[in-house]
């Protein structure tokens, strides 16, 4: 994912962020040319994997591609977890 350009004074509600413990502060940022990358220390891949699908999930992102999600789930109401091409790709391999 591409860094996220802020400006040097919302560098302290980043840093607060980290000191409160909330994952909202992990990512990349890049401040006057700088890339500051912020993460948890010693995550296994499935951790990592995890936060990665809860991020793109609470964006209404597909969690395989990172594309828009538009269709919403009838039952509840909800968007889907994936785009209408890996419904499709996933809904053939199991049916």
């Amino acid at each position: 994912m591409k860094p996220k350009s802020i400006k040097p004074n919302e560098l302290d509600s980043v840093f607060s962020a980290i000191k409160k413990g909330d994952d909202e502060s992990i990512g990349s940022y890049l401040i006057k040319g700088y890339r500051i990358q912020i993460s948890k220390h010693n995550l296994t891949g499935a951790e990592r994997v995890q936060m990665l699908y809860k991020k793109r999930r609470d964006n209404g992102l597909c969690i395989i591609c990172g594309t828009k999600v538009t269709k919403k789930n009838p039952r509840t109401g909800s968007l889907y977890r994936l785009c209408d091409y890996h419904r499709g790709l996933i809904d053939k391999r199991s049916a």
